[in-house]
Formats: structure tokens, sequence, C-alpha cells
């Protein structure tokens, strides 16, 4: 078997409901995740009761896309 080449140590911490910050590797300041538009709709959150932020599909997609 190969040697493992990376592992990724990244620390995520709930904040309410949706919302969490996670430490990633090369970022100095937390990134944050959350939900907007119709994902919030399909968990129920009602307009104004979020702030709305990027979800961790955004990132899976972009990074795929990357």
């Amino acid at each position: 078997m190969a040697e493992v080449v990376y592992r990724s140590e990244s620390v995520i911490e709930r904040v309410k409901g949706p919302l969490r910050r996670a430490q990633v590797p090369g970022e100095h300041e937390p990134v944050t995740f959350g939900v907007h538009g119709a994902i919030a709709q399909h968990y129920g959150r009602a307009p104004g009761t979020y702030d709305p932020h990027a979800t961790t599909i955004d990132y899976v997609v972009a990074a795929t896309g990357g």
C-alpha cells in the first residue's frame, strides 16, 4: 500500500442551526458554511431567520470544478 501523502486536519464548530465555522488548512480566518435560497427553503428556514452563506455542497461543487 502507498504511503499517505497528505491528511487534511480541519476543525468544524456548529454555531447555531445550519451555521458552521471551519478552520481549514491554508486559510487564516474560519470559513463559514450555512444555507441560502432554495436550500434554506428546503430545510424550512423562513426568509429573515438566517444569515445566508454558501453551503457545504457549494464548496464541493466549486472544488470539483476547480
